[in-house]
Parts: structure tokens; C-alpha cells; sequence
């Protein structure tokens, strides 16, 4: 198990933010924290420490007045730590070159492949071309509906028809080197994790897997080491002390490498 560090970026800040809370009209969300560092800064305590795999997220689309502000940031946080990140955020198959060009070590791509609720095949082989798929990560964010869990994309504001499953993530590994999930209905609460979600993910075990949403407390990173049979990754955002939280970033990364 391994702990992956994020660097999340909103109007050109660097945020912790509810998931489900977040707009693009008029670039909204309900905050949980705000640095009053840069992102390059915490890129930087990743480096030092050696934690390699997290993930820089650029929150605002495109065509938002802070897109600019935004990516900037997130340029500054690769040229600290090259080849120790992953990004995603407005990531196509046009651009995804450019990331890798500027040090990030893995594309994560959602909304590009994700379309008219449904996966498109032909983007997924377009991006491999581009930049090969040991250099990128699915980003399976999803919300738990009656009928399971499924996919939501566009910064976790649509909904897509693939459900979460065994047989969806057979069927993408062919195409990308890791999953990245966000568990969005607790995304940002910092009450728990998705306990039914992580023992999905931790019964397939075929490529790395990196969990994200509602880590609290020390106990939540046993209970998933637990769920997800110690090999999901986790991230943790609101909680961690880098972000304003209770819980101690180093001794997170102590207790995910511990194999007990």
C-alpha cells in the first residue's frame, strides 16, 4: 500500500474541496481548506520525503477565466519534482504530451474518454498512441446509484452509464498503467471511506489502484489496508495537517509502508 499525495488547484489555488459541491458555473465549490502556499511547495515536501505517484488535479475547465491561473500552478509543481507526479484535469490526446513534456510522470484522463455517457475506444487508442499507456492513468471517479457504482465525469458533475465493476476494469487495464478512484459521494467530508467501493477494488489486483475520498482518521488507512487486501493505494486530502486536518502527513506515509 501506498500513500498518494494530491495537489489539488482551484481558481489558482492550491484547495481541499467537497466533490459533490463543486460548479463550473462561475467556478464554485465549497471549501474545506485554502493554502497559502503554492503548489511547487508541496510538490516540493513530496520530493524530499521521496513519495513518488501522486496527483496534481486542475479543478477549473478550460474555458473558466481561471484555467490559465490554474495550470500555471500546476506547470511550477512538476518542474519541482519531475517524473514524481501524475496529472489530470482537461486532459486529451492533443495535449497529454505536453504534461509528460513538462515532467509529469503519468496522464489521468476521465472526461476525454468518458463521453455521451458511455466509454469511447477510439480516444482511449488515441491517447496510447500519444503517449503510450505505461504513461497513463484512468480516472474512475464514481457515485454509488441503486444500481451500483457508476462513473461521473466533467469534475464529477456528470453522470455516465459504465458502472464500476471487475468486468470494466478488465476491460480498460489493456489501455493504461493505473485507476485512479474517487469515491465522490464522501469526497471532501472526511467521515469515512466508501467501505463497499474499496472491497470492490481491492478484489481485482491487477494493476495499481489508488483510492481517494473520506479518509478521517489512522484507523480508516488500517480498516482500507484491510478491505482493499493492502494493495489500494489511498490518498488523503482534508484530513491530512498540510491541509488543515488532524492527521500527521508523514505518519500516514509510515503507516502505509508498514506491511502489518
Amino acid at each position: 500500500m501506498e500513500f498518494r499525495p494530491c495537489i489539488d488547484i482551484h481558481n489558482g489555488k492550491v484547495k481541499q474541496i467537497v466533490g459533490g459541491s463543486l460548479r463550473d458555473t462561475g467556478d464554485q465549490a465549497r471549501e474545506n481548506f485554502v493554502a497559502s502556499k503554492d503548489a511547487a511547495f508541496y510538490a516540493e515536501q513530496y520530493k524530499a520525503a521521496g513519495i513518488k505517484g501522486g496527483h496534481i488535479i486542475l479543478l477549473n475547465p478550460k474555458d473558466s477565466p481561471y484555467y490559465e491561473q490554474t495550470k500555471a500552478q500546476a506547470m511550477e509543481a512538476l518542474t519541482v519534482y519531475p517524473g514524481g507526479m501524475q496529472i489530470g484535469g482537461g486532459i486529451t490526446a492533443g495535449n497529454a504530451s505536453e504534461y509528460l513534456d513538462a515532467g509529469a510522470s503519468h496522464v489521468i484522463v476521465t472526461s476525454y474518454v468518458f463521453q455521451d455517457g458511455r466509454v469511447y475506444y477510439d480516444r482511449l487508442e488515441e491517447l496510447v498512441r500519444a503517449v503510450g499507456r505505461e504513461h497513463l492513468v484512468l480516472d474512475l471517479s464514481c457515485r454509488k446509484m441503486s444500481d451500483g457504482y457508476r462513473v461521473v465525469t466533467d469534475r464529477w458533475q456528470k453522470m455516465t452509464d459504465e458502472k464500476v465493476n471487475l468486468d470494466l476494469l478488465d476491460r480498460l487495464s489493456a489501455y493504461c498503467d493505473e485507476f485512479l478512484v474517487h469515491a465522490v459521494d464522501v469526497e471532501g467530508k472526511a467521515e469515512g471511506i466508501e467501505a463497499e467501493l474499496t472491497e470492490l477494488l481491492g478484489g481485482w489486483g491487477k494493476k495499481p489502484v489508488t483510492y481517494a475520498g473520506g479518509v478521517h482518521s489512522y484507523q480508516d488507512i488500517y480498516l482500507l489496508k484491510v478491505l482493499g487486501n493492502n494493495c489500494l493505494n489511498v490518498t488523503v486530502g482534508s484530513a491530512l495537517d498540510l491541509f488543515g486536518g488532524t492527521l500527521e502527513w508523514r505518519k500516514v506515509h509510515e503507516i502505509c509502508q508498514n506491511d502489518q
